[in-house]
């Protein structure tokens, strides 16, 4: 095998251009709804070309997904001081009020649009709660070894028993979706407190 890395032709992917196609995407989204988001709005709204936002992502819900990405990135940063109960607990917070403003609505508006264009939500699950999961179960799992974490379930279960149980109340509107309750789901299913 060669270490020559292939030539990429074009121009390099401008972190500019980037940042507008996924700021408006995410715009459009919260602001008019997800019908408004097309790619040729989102390429007026960002000023870039149709050919450009093509390029760079494979289909339209990929491009909402990213957008959705890059503001859960900014407004959710997964916390890295404090045992693992205080991070889950302080990042399943802000997820709970998150959900009950702009940003939950976006959210349950991507996944929905990936059913209904794929017949499933796993671009969803892929692009987004892949690598976020990821995080917050190796912070369980050393939890689990400091013994923060009194559950001996296994942490992927931990991490889906409670930020599935946020998403489920708060997208069927069984339970506000508050600071408190996030709070209180967290140390419950981390410590049976």
């Amino acid at each position: 095998m060669s270490d020559v890395k292939p030539i990429r032709r074009g121009r390099p992917r401008s972190v500019e251009t980037e940042e507008a196609i996924l700021d408006s995407a995410y715009r459009m989204m919260a602001v008019d709804g997800l019908s408004t988001a097309t790619i040729d709005a989102i390429a007026r709204e960002s000023g870039v070309s149709k050919m450009t936002i093509y390029k760079w992502w494979p289909s339209r819900e990929a491009l909402l997904i990213d957008a959705f990405l890059r503001q859960a990135a900014s407004m959710l940063p997964i916390p890295d001081s404090g045992d693992a109960v205080a991070k889950i607990s302080r990042h399943a917070s802000a997820y709970a009020v998150a959900l009950s403003g702009e940003f939950g609505k976006v959210q349950l508006a991507v996944i929905a649009e990936c059913i209904a264009r794929t017949g499933s939500a796993r671009l969803f699950a892929e692009r987004y709660l892949g690598a976020r999961r990821d995080v917050v179960v190796k912070i369980i799992k050393a939890g689990q070894k400091d013994g923060s974490v009194t559950s001996t379930e296994p942490p992927a279960d931990l991490y889906d028993r409670i930020y599935g149980t946020l998403f489920y109340q708060d997208a069927f509107g069984f339970r506000a979706a508050t600071a408190e309750n996030a709070r209180k789901l967290v140390k419950a299913v981390l410590t049976g407190a």
